[in-house]
C-alpha cells in the first residue's frame, strides 16, 4: 500500500505531541492532507501534496525526539575532535 509511509509518520507526530491529535486525509488525486482534530472538528493543517513532500513535511512537524547518544558514540566524537 503506498501510503503505509505517509500513516507511519502521522503515527509518529501523534507519539511525539502530548495532547494533540493528527490525522491524515488522501485526495481523490492521490495527494495527502494533514488535519488536526480540534474542538468542534478539524483544522487543516497542510495542503494537498504528494507523498514524498507530506511524508517529509509530516516529519518536521511537532517536537523533535532527541537521538540517543551511547558511550561509545560520544567517546568516538571526542576523538574527531582535531586537537590543537
Amino acid at each position: 500500500m503506498r501510503s503505509t509511509r505517509a500513516t507511519a509518520a502521522v503515527a509518529r507526530l501523534n507519539e511525539r505531541s502530548e495532547g494533540r491529535h493528527y490525522l491524515m486525509v488522501i485526495t481523490g488525486s492521490g495527494q495527502f492532507l494533514l488535519r488536526e482534530r480540534v474542538e468542534g472538528g478539524d483544522q487543516a493543517v497542510s495542503e494537498a501534496l504528494s507523498l514524498d513532500d507530506f511524508v517529509r513535511f509530516v516529519n518536521a512537524q511537532g517536537p523533535q525526539k532527541v537521538p540517543r547518544i551511547t558511550k561509545n558514540d560520544a567517546a568516538f566524537a571526542k576523538q574527531l575532535i582535531r586537537k590543537t
